[in-house]
């Protein structure tokens, strides 16, 4: 089985990448910079310079493959879902012309309600046009990337997360390594067919206390929520050089979500992965201090 992987150096691309490597998979690893790939992962991979925002350079690319890993690529532009459906021009070229039979798409919890959800909007495009292929897919609506704390670093040195949800309501809280793993075994299984929307929303549902609290464990400082406005929080954002574009997008999957929505799937024992979020802190968050 060949199998392509987008955003390899990703969060979730890097551990996909060891893991099928692992399982006796030589990967096609798609990447703008194939300079940045490890040599210790080159070695095991074969790597093609391949933008993902270029369907000729995708489908080129993509010859021969019988199953992709597809992640739309983060943008800075002023328009992100503008680039997200060139990104889907791109996969949904590459699967027709090349009969990929097998697509896992990382997705994103809301994208099911397909409007109204900022960047999230993009994600839903993306499934939409996979659906209209045909093919065998499988769609990862995923929880918060435990990863999402890094853009917060600064905050969090001064005892503070801030968001604009809210603080009392869980939220699926996910490590990046376990939607990897997820993906590994949903590529890798020959025994399903059609098209699949599977959740991936970490060991337990959190609050934003419950978060702070176990930052402030793990950290040895006391970490507390800040409940700011949506105004705050985009001018936050234009203050470290997003665009109004980029901005209303990024806000856009926590406003559009807060008021009302409920996810296509509930918690079961098919969508929790088991990484803590204390264990990651301690693997990931804490060397960063």
């Amino acid at each position: 089985m060949k199998i392509a992987i987008t955003t390899p150096q990703g969060n979730v691309g890097q551990h996909l990448t060891r893991m099928l490597i692992r399982s006796g998979v030589r990967p096609l690893l798609l990447t703008r910079h194939p300079e940045n790939i490890p040599a210790s992962v080159a070695e095991y991979a074969d790597v093609m310079q391949a933008d993902s925002f270029d369907p000729d350079q995708i489908v080129s690319a993509t010859a021969g493959v019988d199953a992709i890993y597809w992640v739309d690529p983060p943008t800075a532009s002023p328009d992100p879902l503008g680039d997200y459906r060139r990104a889907t021009e791109s996969v949904v070229v590459a699967v027709e012309a090349n009969r990929i039979g097998r697509v896992v798409f990382q997705s994103s919890v809301g994208a099911e309600k397909r409007h109204g959800a900022g960047e999230i909007d993009g994600l839903a495009e993306t499934e939409v046009a996979l659906d209209a292929c045909g093919v065998d897919v499988t769609h990862l609506r995923c929880g918060f990337f435990f990863t999402n704390v890094l853009m917060d670093l600064s905050s969090i040195r001064t005892g503070c997360l801030q968001t604009v949800l809210p603080p009392d309501a869980p939220l699926s809280w996910v490590a990046p390594r376990d939607i990897a793993e997820v993906a590994a075994l949903t590529l890798l299984n020959p025994d399903w067919t059609g098209r699949h929307v599977r959740a991936v929303h970490g060991p337990e549902d959190l609050t934003w206390p419950q978060a702070a609290e176990i930052l402030s464990d793990e950290l040895g400082w006391e970490v507390r929520v800040e409940h700011i406005s949506d105004e705050q929080m985009r001018e936050q954002y234009l203050q470290v050089g997003m665009s109004p574009g980029m901005a209303d997008a990024i806000l856009g999957m926590s406003t559009g979500l807060r008021e009302g929505f409920e996810a296509e799937q509930t918690r079961s024992l098919l969508t929790t992965t088991p990484t803590p979020l204390r264990g990651w802190i301690q693997e990931e968050l804490v060397p960063r201090f």
